[in-house]
């Protein structure tokens, strides 16, 4: 599980709340320590470190949050990514012509 970053550009994932609740300190020491899957928010994914797998989660959010993210998310990926949302827009992001 430490090996995975997702990462979300709407709302966040419910494990994300959760984990904000006890305070950032404490949500990004999480991420620090690497034991455990890390659920970040797209706005914050310069922050997140690079993993094997990361997860981008394109649900909604501001419009350009997706363009914005994904290439970082692209960065952080160390062997695996995978990208789920809209494909025309995950596509036009990527300047992929599918």
């Amino acid at each position: 599980p430490g090996d995975i970053l997702v990462i979300t550009t709407g709302d966040p994932h419910p494990w994300a709340a959760h984990e904000l609740s006890f305070g950032e300190a404490s949500y990004w020491a999480q991420h620090d320590a690497g034991d455990d899957v890390f659920y970040a928010d797209a706005a914050h994914v310069q922050r997140a470190a690079g993993r094997p797998v990361v997860v981008f989660a394109a649900n909604g959010g501001p419009a350009g949050a997706t363009a914005a993210a994904l290439p970082v998310a692209l960065a952080r990926a160390g062997a695996l990514l995978v990208v789920c949302g809209d494909a025309k827009q995950i596509n036009s992001v990527l300047g992929a012509g599918v």
